[in-house]
């Protein structure tokens, strides 16, 4: 099941360290299949508040994205962002198709 790397950023220091990071990253995501969804950019906010960046970065399987995530090759990138950034990274799977969202009370019960 496809599955989704995600990171909300903030307070992003923009320094030689990040620019590291992002020239390395996508050497990577290749051997695992990821793909970027979402990198930045503008956000139009419709409710609520929210600051920084939304990166998504998209996996064929939960598998591929752990795989990525703790492989030797991005661990060793990893610091050079951790350095400069605050925020929060996760993994989440997407819905099976077709969803209905409803579907999420079922879980609730």
């Amino acid at each position: 099941m496809t599955t989704y790397a995600i990171g909300h950023l903030h307070e992003v220091e923009l320094c030689a360290d990040i620019v590291e990071y992002l020239e390395k990253i996508d050497a990577t995501l290749a051997p695992y299949g990821g793909r970027f969804i979402l990198h930045g950019g503008p956000v139009e906010r419709l409710e609520g508040h929210f600051c920084g960046d939304l990166i998504v970065i998209e996996f064929d399987s939960r598998e591929q994205a752990h795989a990525w995530y703790r492989s030797p090759a991005y661990q060793a990138i990893l610091p050079l962002r951790t350095r400069h950034a605050r925020g929060d990274v996760f993994i989440v799977d997407q819905v099976a198709q077709p969803h209905r969202a409803a579907e999420v009370l079922k879980r609730a019960a």
